[in-house]
């Protein structure tokens, strides 16, 4: 008998909205259930794809052009895909990924201009047909994220767009949420962590049946 595939778990959102907090709040009600699971990130996983997300958030702004952007991302995706969560699923293992293909289409697409038919294309390229479960978007106004992440750490490349390329990504995530509300949950993530984490809970006791 073949393994059942495990359960593919997406946080999407703008800067700020708290999708590192809940993480290891997610894997651990999972884990709780009786579930193997693999946490992650994107740009990232592998040794060389944490490479890349280096070079994405640490270059200076400006010296990375919209399309090398969305190259170097998706670049990074196909390893983290091939070397983590591709043989993590096929095992069974659930995984819950902080940002996944959706980030491309709200910072590349929505921030940066990049079309949808040129990232359509990369994701065909590199995802072929797989596809999230479940993907929640931590929805925060970009002013009030953008505070939380200064409060935070370092501002990274994306943190020091302005408030006008913020507005973008968010709008594209809600976006892609309302095209497929199925598949997605937009959270408020303006709610303190516990009052957001029981929002998240309901969300997967409804759409994953425990």
């Amino acid at each position: 008998m073949s393994t059942p595939r495990g359960r593919f778990i997406v946080l999407e959102g703008g800067e700020g909205a708290g999708k590192s907090t809940q993480l290891p709040r997610i894997t651990q009600w999972l884990e709780q259930r009786g579930r193997r699971v693999l946490s992650t990130r994107e740009p990232g996983g592998p040794p060389e794809a944490e490479r890349v997300r280096e070079l994405l958030l640490d270059s200076p702004a400006g010296s990375i052009d919209p399309m090398a952007e969305a190259l170097l991302v998706f670049a990074a995706r196909s390893l983290h895909l091939n070397q983590r969560v591709l043989p993590a699923l096929q095992d069974g293992i659930d995984v819950v990924s902080d940002r996944f293909v959706d980030a491309s289409y709200a910072y590349q697409g929505g921030g940066r201009g990049v079309t949808n038919d040129r990232l359509t294309a990369l994701e065909d390229w590199v995802c072929a047909d797989l596809r999230p479960d479940l993907v929640l978007i931590f929805d925060i106004d970009p002013g009030a994220g953008r505070a939380r992440a200064a409060a935070r750490s370092e501002a990274d490349r994306f943190e020091q767009e302005d408030l006008a390329f913020a507005t973008r990504v968010r709008q594209r995530y809600l976006e892609r949420a309302q095209q497929e509300p199925a598949r997605y949950a937009v959270l408020d993530a303006a709610r303190d962590p516990d009052a957001l984490w029981a929002q998240i809970v309901r969300i997967l006791e409804e759409r994953l049946d425990g």
